[in-house]
């Protein structure tokens, strides 16, 4: 049987609503009071639809990896590299057993550093 196409645009989709989710749920973790309507249903309900998204990348295999690292390319932020992480491993782990404060250490570490490298105007 042969592979559905990869439509594009989908698939693009799918990189640009796993990085804004996993930036709305990063960002209840730090602070957990300001939305008073994300309770544990709504949490659980939001990271079922980041991993749908995720799972919709792992899908397009090497299209969704590249489609993912270009948004990252264009929008160098904590939810884009989360998403290119996610991807980069045959094994990715369950989103329920991530250590919240290493992942984000990690990211804003991972940024920190890239943007470290580029000089003014963008350039390396």
């Amino acid at each position: 049987m042969s592979r559905a196409p990869i439509l594009p645009e989908i698939v693009r989709q799918h990189a640009e609503m796993a990085a804004f989710l996993w930036t709305v749920y990063d960002r209840h973790l730090l602070y957990p009071d300001e939305n008073p309507d994300m309770d544990e249903l709504r949490v659980a309900r939001l990271l079922a639809r980041l991993e749908a998204h995720l799972d919709g990348l792992r899908v397009a295999e090497e299209d969704g990896k590249r489609i993912a690292l270009e948004r990252y390319q264009e929008f160098p932020e904590s939810g884009e590299l989360f998403v290119v992480r996610m991807l980069s491993t045959d094994n990715p782990p369950n989103l329920h057993e991530l250590d919240p404060v290493r992942t984000r250490a990690y990211l804003l570490d991972t940024l920190a550093r890239a943007r470290s490298t580029i000089g003014p105007a963008g350039k390396l």
